[in-house]
């Protein structure tokens, strides 16, 4: 069974908000959270501990333009799916929410119907990319969301970005131990100031996120003079 799909809707319209936060709600296939601003949005994505699996914006804001808003999580990084909800379907204002990253454009008034099944398609879509998740022991690995998702617990944990790159790049590695020096050359670059004992305080901050007994390490193993991830642990 897999959690419910977190959502957000940013629209200052409130009985739009409702409707929709209504809708989707129906059944366990998503959950729903509601912002009535940028401001009040860009809290809960990077402030917060909420973490969203898509977003649906809205161009028209009291606070900005939901395209700019959009453009700017793209430069941040973000890579799960955006619709923006547009007042018009003139070709320019499509074109422009799509080149700001968005993955669809709606124009409003719509049909919820339709809404939901443009939402699936880009859920599917995000699931089968480079982006999509991948189990690591009882939890689903989700790089682009920055998160792990443990679906027993109905839990989710909060990754930083070097807690998930050092992840992504022990994943692929085939169940191989990873050099610290490979690693943290790997994850930090050329950071001068990063060194060794850098990485491992790191790990150990990991390890104390996603680990049942941290003393006692299954998933994140030391090995071979570096450290090896045991998907199956």
């Amino acid at each position: 069974m897999r959690m419910a799909r977190a959502i957000l809707i940013v629209d200052d319209d409130p009985a739009l908000r409702a409707i929709l936060a209504e809708q989707l709600s129906l059944g366990d296939e998503f959950a729903v959270t509601e912002a009535g601003s940028l401001a009040a949005a860009g809290q809960m994505l990077h402030e917060g501990e909420a973490l969203f699996d898509a977003l649906i914006i809205a161009v028209g804001l009291p606070d900005g333009d939901g395209r700019d808003f959009c453009a700017a999580l793209r430069r941040q990084g973000m890579k799960v799916p955006i619709l923006i909800l547009t007042a018009s379907d003139a070709e320019l204002d499509i074109v422009r929410g799509l080149n700001s990253g968005a993955n669809d454009c709606i124009a409003k008034p719509f049909r919820m119907g339709e809404l939901l099944a443009r939402l699936r398609a880009q859920l599917r879509q995000f699931d089968n990319s480079a982006d999509a998740s991948v189990t690591i022991g009882s939890y689903v690995f989700r790089p682009s969301a920055k998160a792990l998702e443990d679906v027993a617990r109905g839990k989710r944990i909060r990754l930083t970005e070097k807690e998930t790159a050092m992840l992504k790049y022990l994943y692929r590695a085939n169940g191989e131990a990873v050099a610290r020096t490979v690693l943290l050359g790997e994850v930090w670059g050329y950071n001068a100031a990063a060194t060794t004992h850098t990485l491992e305080t790191h790990i150990y901050r990991l390890r104390q996120k996603i680990e049942v007994d941290p003393a006692n390490a299954k998933l994140l193993l030391t090995e071979g003079g570096g450290y090896r991830l045991n998907p199956g642990g």
